[in-house]
């Protein structure tokens, strides 16, 4: 049903925000070496003349690639994917 998948899409962008940036270089144990955070890092720091604004956005992914996200922070991620799941329904019909 409609209600299922907004639910299901919901939940997996809740969860999954941590797994896909630990993927992509965003590790509880820092940027990892050569990866595409490390390029991201990189490419901040020369923008800012040698180091990684605090606020920035590398800045931000990291904090939430070492703690993960917050309650608020879940809660609002997994709403936009329940969003994101119901208009989905909407666009392309399911049967």
């Amino acid at each position: 049903s409609e209600a299922a998948v907004a639910i299901g899409v919901g939940a997996g962008a809740g969860s999954g925000v941590p797994v896909v940036l630990g993927a992509i270089g965003f590790t509880s144990a820092g940027i990892a070496a050569g990866s595409y955070a490390a390029g991201m890092m990189s490419t901040a720091a020369v923008a800012n003349g040698g180091g990684v604004a605090a606020g920035s956005l590398v800045a931000s992914l990291q904090a939430i690639g070492a703690a993960g996200l917050s309650g608020a922070a879940t809660a609002a991620v997994s709403g936009v994917g329940a969003a994101v799941g119901w208009l989905t329904t909407r666009l392309v019909p399911l049967f």
